[in-house]
């Protein structure tokens, strides 16, 4: 499979994905925190695929990126490239989004979103079967 986002991936590091989420959890929202996680604890399955783990490391390197299409700088409208890049890698790794990466990330959800809606982690599960 080809990753349109392959040259970001040198831009992923552990200790960077976890600063970025934690200083823009909040206004990213919790639909895209949620995926972020998503990939990340399926990235960290040792049964997912070297191809799939490409397609993380590309997608979460262009969530890491200083410089993308939409500045983040731009409230709301500045992380509109990102979903869009997130959901692209979530949906492209669906098969390896298994049900324990899912309690991980929706128990890292709930550090940052104490009343979210469960119903909008269920639409993104949803695209995910």
């Amino acid at each position: 499979m080809e990753n349109p986002y392959s040259e970001y991936k040198h831009k992923f590091s552990v200790a960077r994905f976890w600063k970025k989420l934690v200083r823009v959890s909040k206004r990213l929202g919790v639909k895209a925190v949620y995926s972020c996680l998503l990939l990340f604890y399926a990235y960290k399955r040792k049964e997912t695929p070297s191809w799939a783990k490409n397609i993380v490391l590309g997608t979460l390197g262009y969530f890491l990126s200083p410089i993308d299409l939409v500045p983040d700088l731009t409230p709301i409208i500045g992380y509109t490239d990102d979903i869009g890049v997130l959901s692209f890698g979530v949906i492209t790794i669906a098969a390896y989004i298994d049900e324990e990466v899912r309690k991980k990330a929706r128990k890292s959800v709930s550090k940052w979103f104490k009343n979210y809606d469960a119903s909008e982690l269920e639409e993104i599960d949803q695209q995910l079967k």
